[in-house]
């Protein structure tokens, strides 16, 4: 029944990105030709794909070539050729979990890759990097109490309940994991790095453990999002649930990462369908697209697909795979697209305001520049104008990437389009 279901929307999804396209843009991964210099200071970064030189095993896998970018998916099952088939077909390119049964052959003969807790069986090359905890900022909480070995679902996890034990527990799960291999560690983290701990408990978290990190949020579809945002981050509820709300969440982490002088990537999680078991909530794909667009400007180094269905109307372990073939659509579309910009994802970001109510990142890369825009948390939908850095002023026009069209640059180096949503973006490109 379920292998049907993939079938049937495989081919549905493929009929669909045939209507629509995926644009002609071609990047090169090498850089021909270097793009004026900018006048202009840039973000603080982990170094690009650079990072991941220190890590052989990623090394190995390509992880330091321009033209790569994480796309992942959360705790998947490949059990079959059709598993990876499927779930390449719609972009993804790493597995971050997977359930024991998986067949690391299959990940091999694919190149795909793969983030587990501990090696399938015949785990090799395709396995990059270990998992510490999910979330042990929540189950355990910021505390170096005892342990009790337990995790969410399976009972008290500190005794005595107080102090907390997450401390304790990422340090015991770093410590079973194998060292020395050439494999990086990451750790995802929640609500507690996110909101409910002071700056200094989410620090040790995010400092003390890692290579490579997230934290999940699903703004769009967390019920009680909203109201503890509220309540914890002072974010006013006109502001919520919005895709702008994601890449807040990348600042924070970034801006916690940032505290010991050193850096390391950060991931984003985007839900992609029904993850409460409420049944009354699903994500739109154009939010999708809004919750990954957002993420990116806000400086994620990869993007983590959760694919579980816990409610509604298709409850999965493989949402990308069985339910809605109008996400699956949006997801592969976006993750075209992010394979395209690879090579200019992976530069170093310049700091400018384009515009005080639009979110915005400016890139360099093989004698262009590249401005990605959407409205900014608290502002408004609509016609937005954008000014450019003087050493762009004089290109003569824009070209909107992935649709068709290109806008004039006035005299005094601006450039208006419409944002016609809070999840809408676009992708300008610059030549001058």
């Amino acid at each position: 029944m379920a292998a049907s279901r993939w079938t049937r929307n495989a081919l549905r999804a493929a009929v669909v990105l045939g209507a629509i396209g995926l644009g002609c843009l071609v990047v090169s991964a090498s850089v021909d030709r270097k793009p004026p210099e900018l006048v202009l200071p840039k973000v603080a970064w982990e170094g690009g794909p650079a990072y991941y030189k220190r890590f052989p095993a990623a090394a190995q896998a390509g992880w330091t070539d321009a033209s790569f970018f994480p796309i992942g998916v959360w705790f998947e099952s490949v059990v079959d050729e059709k598993d990876v088939v499927t779930d390449k077909a719609a972009g993804l390119n790493t597995y971050v979990e997977l359930t024991a049964n998986s067949n690391a052959d299959l990940l091999r003969r694919h190149g795909m890759w793969a983030i587990t807790s501990k090696p399938l069986p015949g785990a090799g090359r395709e396995t990059v990097g270990w998992i510490i905890a999910d979330e042990a900022d929540m189950f355990a909480g910021p505390g170096d109490g005892k342990w009790t070995g337990k995790v969410t679902g399976e009972g008290p996890p500190c005794e005595p309940e107080k102090p907390p034990c997450g401390y304790t527990a990422m340090r015991t799960l770093k410590e079973r994991l194998p060292r020395g291999d050439g494999r990086m560690h990451y750790a995802n983290y929640g609500k507690g790095v996110a909101m409910w701990e002071s700056e200094a408990e989410a620090e040790r978290f995010v400092n003390g453990y890692t290579d490579v990190m997230s934290t999940d949020m699903y703004w769009y579809t967390d019920l009680g999002m909203c109201e503890e945002a509220e309540n914890f981050l002072r974010l006013p509820r006109d502001e919520c649930p919005v895709a702008a709300d994601y890449g807040m969440l990348l600042d924070k982490e970034r801006r916690l990462d940032g505290k010991d002088g050193k850096r390391q990537p950060i991931y984003a999680f985007i839900e992609v369908g029904w993850p409460g078991s409420n049944g009354v909530k699903a994500i739109k794909p154009e939010q999708i697209r809004g919750a990954v667009m957002n993420s990116l400007i806000h400086e994620a180094r990869g993007i983590i697909y959760f694919n579980h269905n816990f409610g509604g109307p298709c409850v999965s372990q493989h949402a990308l795979r069985d339910c809605s073939p109008e996400t699956r659509v949006m997801v592969t579309r976006v993750n075209q697209q992010i394979k395209q910009l690879a090579p200019v994802l992976n530069t170093q970001s310049y700091e400018f305001g384009f515009c005080a109510d639009l979110d915005t990142m400016l890139k360099g890369h093989d004698g262009s520049y590249y401005v990605f825009a959407m409205v900014r948390r608290g502002s408004k939908a609509g016609r937005h104008t954008l000014t450019l850095p003087p050493a762009l002023a004089g290109a003569g026009k824009v070209e909107v990437l992935f649709e068709n069209r290109t806008l004039p640059i006035s005299s005094g180096g601006q450039f208006t389009d419409t944002f016609e949503a809070e999840y809408t973006s676009h992708i300008y490109k610059i030549t001058p």
